[in-house]
């Protein structure tokens, strides 16, 4: 015969013991996915303003990449490069492409013909941009914008370089007087038509002086080739 059980005295705990006992029930934060839809607005407002604009720039503004993916494939944006966008209606905004090539190569500056477009001493807008690096740099390899590489010894890349603030780019590009003595440096490639337009604009629109262009010319070791065009083009005047 069973035994019956030991009656047990029941003991009372104080609330705040009972407190520690009770399980206690985290609560998980819900996460909220981001709207696609303002994200898409974002976008598409960024791309309107800067006219491109790189996949970081986008992530900075709150876009993931899966919307940026998602509008790619809708067409809504086409990707220039890798990690670099624009609208698909954006015109072709040449200082933008200059910015973005000083961008993609930090060390390199603007020259020849670019250069001359940027100063405003031609009507022909070059397809792609010209850019000079040192003689021993390593050539970049952009698929946009378009560039030209032109090779200049570490004397002459550092030789009367400007800042120009373009699409919030600090770029460097050369000054008129070098300019315009490096279009006849390279005239073999670029040709002697845009090297004398050159040197005429430059002296018509006064945005350098013949002694500039001289000292520039002999710095280049193309004084023997400008000198008769200077010559000519200053004794009109």
């Amino acid at each position: 015969m069973r035994k019956p059980f030991p009656s047990v005295a029941l003991r009372w705990y104080k609330s705040s013991v009972v407190c520690l006992i009770r399980p206690r029930i985290h609560t998980v934060p819900i996460s909220v996915a981001p709207d696609p839809s303002t994200q898409r607005a974002q976008a598409l407002a960024l791309l309107k303003r800067k006219g491109m604009a790189r996949l970081y720039e986008l992530s900075k503004a709150g876009v993931t990449a899966t919307t940026v993916s998602r509008m790619e494939r809708a067409g809504e944006i086409v990707r220039l490069a890798r990690g670099l966008y624009q609208l698909p209606d954006a015109p072709l905004d040449v200082q933008q492409s200059l910015a973005e090539a000083s961008r993609l190569v930090p060390k390199g500056v603007i020259c020849l013909a670019s250069a001359l477009a940027l100063h405003g001493l031609t009507d022909q807008m070059p397809p792609k941009v010209w850019i000079a690096i040192g003689r021993k740099d390593w050539r970049p390899r952009v698929t946009y914008p378009p560039i030209r590489i032109a090779r200049f010894s570490e004397e002459l890349l550092g030789r009367s370089v400007e800042r120009h603030q373009i699409a919030g780019t600090s770029v460097p590009v050369f000054g008129v007087a070098k300019t315009v003595a490096d279009l006849f440096r390279y005239r073999r490639t670029v040709g002697d038509v845009l090297a004398i337009e050159g040197l005429r604009q430059a002296l018509r629109q006064r945005k350098a002086t013949p002694a500039e262009i001289a000292r520039e010319a002999e710095a280049a070791g193309v004084w023997a080739t400008v000198e008769p065009y200077l010559m000519a083009l200053t004794s009109d005047a």
